[in-house]
C-alpha cells in the first residue's frame, strides 16, 4: 500500500528514511551522503548541492505514485539528469554483478536447470546494459547540449519517449521461473530466498526507475526544449526586426517576390526571368532590399522569409 504523506522540505531526512527505506537507494543517486543527523531535507539538500524541489519530487513520487509534472517550472533538469546517470552507474556496475554472483551461490552448479537460469540472467543483465548505454549515448548528451543552448540536431525527447521500452519482463520471468522450477535443495534455500527478496527489490527499482524517466523527466526535456525554442524565435525576431524598429521601409510586392526567388536559390537573371524584369531591376531591389531590412546575405533573407511568412521552412533547403 502506498505512504499517502507528501514530505515537504522542513521535514528531518531522518523521518524520511525511516518511513521508507527504499529512498534509501535513491540518496547516493542524488550524492547526499548519510551521516545528516538531524536535519531537515532542506538542509541536508542543500549541504550536498541538490535541489530540494526536485529531490522531493522524485521522492513522493516514487512513495505515492501520483504527480503532474508536465508544466512544473520548478523541476531541475541538471539535477534529474545526475540523478539518472548515478542510477545507471549504480544499476549496472553494482547491481547487476551483485544479484549474479548471489545467483550463483544459490545455484547447484552441476544442476543443468541452474546453469539455464544463469543464461538466462546474463542474457537479461546484457539487455539492461543495452538499454541504459543507449540513454548515456543518445538522450543525456542531447539534454546537455540543450542545457549550453546548442541542442543536436535531428534528436528530441519524443523519440526518446516513442522507444522507451520497459527492461524488468525478463526479470519477472526469472524471478518465476526460480519459484516454480528450481529442485528443492535444503541447503541452499536461505540463499536462493535473500536473492530472491533482491530481485523484487531491483524489479520494483526498475519500475519506479522507468516511471521517473516518463513522468518527470520527460515532460522536463519537453518544456526545456520549448523555452529553447521561444528563445531562438525571440532571438531571429529581434534580429529581423531590428531594422523596422528603427524606423526603415516597408518591403514592396515585388521586392518581396525578389526575395522568395533568393531563398529559393535562383540567380538574378533566373529572377529576373520567372517576374519578366530586367536583370539590372532585379540587381536595384536587392539593394533596396538590403537598406531597408539592414540583411544582406541569402541565409538572413531565408531568415526573414520564413519568420515572415513568405516561404515555409519545409520547402526550404537547409
Amino acid at each position: 500500500m502506498k505512504n499517502q504523506k507528501m514530505y515537504e522540505s522542513s521535514d528531518m531526512m531522518i523521518t524520511l528514511i525511516k518511513d521508507n527505506y527504499s529512498v534509501l537507494q535513491a540518496l547516493g543517486a542524488f550524492g547526499i551522503h548519510l551521516g545528516f543527523g538531524d536535519k531537515t531535507v532542506s538542509e541536508t539538500c542543500q549541504m550536498n548541492g541538490v535541489d530540494t524541489y526536485t529531490f522531493l519530487a522524485v521522492v513522493n513520487y516514487t512513495i505515492n505514485g501520483y504527480a503532474n509534472f508536465e508544466d512544473d517550472e520548478q523541476i531541475s533538469v541538471p539535477t534529474l539528469l545526475h540523478y539518472l546517470k548515478a542510477s545507471h552507474t549504480y544499476y549496472l556496475d553494482f547491481q547487476l554483478p551483485f544479484i549474479r554472483r548471489e545467483l550463483q551461490e544459490s545455484i547447484n552448479e552441476n544442476d543443468p536447470l541452474g546453469m539455464l537460469i544463469m543464461k538466462f540472467y546474463d542474457e537479461y543483465a546484457q539487455e539492461i546494459r543495452r538499454h541504459m548505454k543507449y540513454e548515456e549515448k543518445t538522450l543525456f548528451p542531447y539534454v546537455e547540449s540543450l542545457l549550453e543552448g546548442h541542442p543536436i540536431s535531428n534528436y528530441n525527447i519524443e523519440t526518446f519517449s516513442k522507444h522507451h521500452e520497459q527492461t524488468d519482463q525478463k526479470l519477472r520471468e526469472l524471478k518465476l521461473m526460480i519459484i516454480k522450477y528450481l529442485p528443492n535443495d535444503t541447503h541452499r534455500n536461505n540463499q536462493l530466498t535473500a536473492t530472491l527478496y533482491d530481485i523484487y527489490n531491483n524489479e520494483e527499482w526498475l519500475r519506479q526507475h522507468a516511471e521517473v524517466e516518463d513522468h518527470i523527466f520527460t515532460p522536463a526535456i519537453k518544456r526545456l526544449e520549448r523555452l529553447k525554442q521561444d528563445d531562438v524565435s525571440k532571438n531571429i525576431s529581434s534580429m529581423v526586426f531590428k531594422g523596422g524598429q528603427e524606423g526603415t521601409e516597408a518591403l514592396s510586392d515585388r521586392e518581396r517576390d525578389v526575395i522568395i526567388g533568393v531563398v529559393q536559390g535562383l540567380q538574378n537573371k533566373e529572377i529576373a526571368d520567372s517576374l519578366c524584369i530586367s536583370v539590372n531591376t532585379v540587381i536595384t531591389h536587392r539593394r533596396n532590399i538590403a537598406r531597408k531590412l539592414q540583411i544582406h546575405s541569402p541565409a538572413g533573407l531565408t531568415i526573414y522569409a520564413i519568420v515572415n511568412g513568405l516561404v515555409d521552412i519545409s520547402s526550404v533547403k537547409l
